[in-house]
């Protein structure tokens, strides 16, 4: 009698970098909330939601925890924004937080924002600035953005050319500066306009940014004796284990180091305001997760009542528990971190 084979399923790039997390020597972060009696995490409230508009993007940029670039395909469609807007009109949300890749070169952004301007949310674009030079069809995006009164927020890695262009290709910084003064032309930045613009600060490498005020009065004032650019805040975000960054980690022989880092880090008020407690994170293709990093590694939400716009139930949402793994480490080493800058 033949022996059955057993047919061995390979793991996909999610389950590869969770199972590489996983198996690092060191607490698990459900360990660490459980001895500060945060386990089950659960939500505050839910007040954001963000949306990534698909995985397209004109560049690629060495951090990158979504692996975007020009040649991915996955984009939403009109009918998933048509779902969002029914859900956002569910809840009590107050600002929605357009995300990609690059969403702006999703073919109905212009479209989707229209719709959620007329539902008098707060509307925050994540730009990456270059993508307002790359082509004449998007020269406008400034006055659109101030039109709507978008909130922009856009990553600046350092002041310079040698290292901005080094994390996300060359030629970008001196896009990101055109794109800058493009923004402050229409009013973007300059006191009293009611018009935002922040940056983004991500290290450069294997370590933790440091303190985001100190860090703020040096772009701001380098950039406006350089370059006459303004603008609002600068947010310091830590660099989360998760797609090209953990790949990094892993191939200069870093991540061992990182993790360490990381996990001494671990400040139990930043764990307290981690920002998946009052933001719901929906992929292109409509599902739902705890925030933009567990989507990343297909860790859906906990409750499978809710896990789609096509079932979305905000009391379930508001009572799930939320799912932790390791790379949740990363936005709670030190001073916090979450697509708002620090949280404590």
């Amino acid at each position: 009698m033949k022996s059955l084979k057993v047919q061995q399923h390979p793991l996909s790039p999610a389950q590869r970098q969770i199972e590489t997390l996983e198996q690092s020597a060191f607490t698990p972060f459900a360990e660490k909330l459980d001895l500060i009696g945060l386990l089950p995490l659960k939500p505050t409230h839910l007040d954001i939601f963000q949306i990534n508009m698909g995985k397209m993007c004109n560049q690629v940029c060495k951090h990158c925890h979504v692996d975007a670039g020009p040649d991915r395909k996955e984009i939403m469609t009109r009918d998933m924004m048509e779902l969002c807007l029914i859900a956002i009109r569910k809840t009590s949300v107050t600002t929605i937080d357009l995300t990609g890749g690059a969403p702006e070169m999703n073919p109905d952004f212009r479209w989707f924002v229209e719709e959620l301007s007329a539902l008098g949310k707060k509307i925050i674009v994540r730009c990456n600035l270059t993508i307002i030079v790359a082509n004449p069809k998007y020269n406008d995006l400034p006055d659109f953005f101030k039109k709507h009164q978008i909130e922009v927020v856009s990553s600046l890695p350092y002041f310079t050319a040698i290292k901005t262009d080094s994390q996300r290709g060359e030629g970008v910084f001196e896009k990101s500066i055109k794109a800058l003064k493009m923004l402050n032309e229409v009013g973007y930045g300059i006191e009293g306009s009611n018009l935002i613009i922040n940056l983004v600060y991500n290290p450069a490498g294997a370590f933790l940014p440091a303190a985001q005020h100190a860090l703020e009065l040096e772009f701001k004032l380098k950039l406006w004796k350089q370059y006459g650019i303004v603008f609002n805040s600068l947010f310091a975000i830590t660099n989360i284990p998760v797609n090209r960054f953990l790949n990094y980690l892993i191939t200069s022989n870093n991540y061992e180091g990182y993790m360490e880092k990381l996990v001494n880090a671990f400040n139990p008020g930043a764990a307290a305001g981690v920002m998946c407690r009052n933001t719901i994170s929906v992929s292109w293709d409509g599902y739902l997760y705890d925030c933009d990093f567990n989507q990343m590694l297909e860790l859906n939400v906990s409750t499978p009542l809710s896990r789609h716009l096509s079932d979305f139930n905000t009391e379930i949402l508001e009572n799930r528990n939320i799912v932790v793994n390791e790379h949740c480490y990363g936005c709670t080493a030190g001073a916090g971190s979450s697509c708002g800058g620090t949280t404590v």
